[in-house]
């Protein structure tokens, strides 16, 4: 078939990118009103086309904007960094209220560490929703409706006078407005940079380590100032930064998909408009019955059948699910630990800041030692060491109490946390392919969620049983080790039992296609699917 020229739109702008295009035969008849040529898209349709567009079936141009990657690209940054530092970066301060929260509401440990599970639970697990509201909404918009959420539920927690209301306003509240506000922001970035999108990423992610220096020293300060009560109002005002920071993320006028693409018998081209100003074509058919509706959404946003059929993805979820319940209990306990030993308030506050400060630099330099080719296709098993390593630095904490081994424990933990942070995607980009890769992150951060919210409640059932913080951290020591050696054996059994299937049959139909992947090799027919854009909208 004869390459087709490009829509008489798109030639005025031609000079801005490149020699225009010679036009065949057929699109001089067509644009004469002569007899027309194959069309692709169907008839009544009208679609914008700019430069940088598909310009031939299966073959796609870059696409490129005149603000990406600098001018208005670098504010979009600097307001990234400043809204992961005001949502990611807030759970490590509430630690500091612990010992007032428990006694105001005469609360157990058990209760009171549901506040902070449930904020965090719900940070994580609403990246599907937030995925939702940016296809509909658009980035700039829900990054300012969380940042209002946010700032709504801390107010409103200032007020609370029970534990469940506490629950209902700071934690889910705010911990919904929290989600939307990161996960739009960081989506967001993707369009603003291209080239230099590993950098932008990089350098965003210091917003987090940023927020957990400063939110637990702000939040002592505060505390000792004014109360809890008058601190978290303060904090609702904070929180409304987010809008401020998601007003300038005005949408990139970046290139729709390509209108050539043919749509399917029994099927009707949808024009959606994106939160980057893109018109996503999407083929929805004509009848579909809800129960088919519904499991089409499901497989977009919960990647079931994946986890069902790709043993590397299963192995590292679950793998993952078991050790945040070890890994968040630091976070909540070890101020309130530290001052119940001896160690004065704002020493203690201290610590989580010594974290925050030690991931600023450690983080950038994880991730450069994950990039090395020695670790290509071994980033799992670098991984499973630094979880084996943060599960024993626990350990340091649980047989000394003084302020020195503390400081040794913060900097120990925080490196093994750092590598544990940049590796986390990594590895499940490496055990599931990029066009499934955003459904599973949604059931993967369904699932973390669920151990995240468990976690901390069940170690503080576990304070008020036997009266010592200390078990607390020997928990973490076993969640953390025992779900490295679930992952580490797990994709060592993986790999053997490849190479030992490529020894037996040389020359396989359908390799896999990573080094320690299993995705399913079944024979599909050949086909040129619409591109679509991924939202991936989760930590």
């Amino acid at each position: 078939e004869p390459a087709r020229a490009p829509p008489a739109s798109l030639h005025p702008l031609r000079p801005l990118f490149g020699r225009r295009p010679r036009r065949t035969p057929t699109a001089r008849r067509n644009r004469t009103g002569g007899p027309a040529g194959k069309r692709s898209a169907p008839a009544g349709l009208l679609r914008k086309t700019l430069p940088g567009a598909m310009t031939q079936e299966g073959e796609a141009a870059p696409r490129t904007s005149r603000v990406q990657d600098k001018g208005w690209a670098w504010v979009v940054l600097v307001a990234t960094v400043l809204v992961q530092g005001l949502t990611l970066g807030f759970p490590s301060c509430i630690g500091v209220f612990f010992k007032d929260l428990q006694h105001d509401f005469q609360a157990s440990n058990s209760e009171t560490s549901w506040f902070p599970s449930i904020m965090t639970a719900v940070l994580h697990a609403g990246g599907p929703l937030c995925s939702i509201l940016v296809e509909r909404f658009g980035c700039r918009t829900t990054v300012m409706l969380g940042g209002l959420l946010s700032g709504v539920g801390m107010v409103a927690s200032a007020f609370s006078q029970s534990i469940i209301q506490l629950y209902v306003t700071a934690g889910f509240i705010t911990g919904l407005g929290s989600c939307f506000s990161f996960q739009a922001g960081v989506t967001v970035l993707g369009y603003y940079f291209v080239r230099r999108r590993a950098l932008a990423n990089a350098l965003a992610s210091t917003g987090v380590s940023i927020g957990f220096t400063l939110w637990p020293l702000l939040s002592q300060y505060l505390l000792n100032e004014m109360g809890w009560r008058n601190t978290f109002f303060v904090f609702g005002g904070v929180m409304l930064h987010c809008c401020a920071c998601g007003a300038v993320m005005r949408p990139v006028p970046v290139e729709p998909p390509d209108p050539s693409l043919k749509s399917s018998p029994g099927h009707l081209a949808k024009d959606i408009h994106l939160s980057n100003g893109n018109t996503l074509s999407h083929e929805v058919p004509l009848r579909q019955s809800r129960c088919d509706a519904c499991i089409q959404t499901l497989q977009k946003y919960l990647a079931f059948d994946v986890f069902c059929k790709n043993k590397g993805y299963r192995i590292f979820t679950i793998g993952v699910a078991w050790m945040v319940m070890g890994f968040v209990l630091p976070m909540v306990y070890l101020v309130p630990y530290a001052i119940l030993n001896g160690v004065e308030e704002h020493k203690a506050a201290l610590l989580i800041s010594i974290m925050g400060f030690v991931n600023i630099f450690m983080r950038p330099m994880a991730g450069l030692l994950s990039g090395l080719k020695i670790f290509t296709g071994r980033r799992i098993y670098l991984f499973s060491v630094a979880a084996a390593l943060n599960g024993l630095s626990n350990i340091i904490c649980a047989v000394s109490t003084e302020f020195s081994v503390f400081i040794v424990y913060c900097v120990v933990y925080s490196i093994s946390m750092s590598v544990l942070g940049a590796l986390i995607f990594q590895v499940l980009m490496d055990v599931v392919e990029m066009d499934r890769f955003s459904s599973a992150l949604g059931l993967f951060t369904i699932l973390e969620s669920i151990t995240i919210l468990i976690g901390p409640p069940l170690a503080g059932l576990l304070v008020d049983l036997t009266g010592h913080f200390s078990y607390v951290f020997y928990a973490s020591s076993f969640f953390m080790v025992t779900a490295a050696l679930f992952m580490g054996f797990g994709f060592c059994t993986i790999e053997t039992k490849n190479k030992l299937t490529e020894t037996h049959k040389q020359t396989p139909e359908n390799p896999s296609r990573g080094k320690y992947t299993e995705v399913p090799t079944e024979l599909r027919p050949e086909t040129n699917p619409s591109p679509a854009v991924i939202y991936v909208t989760s930590i």
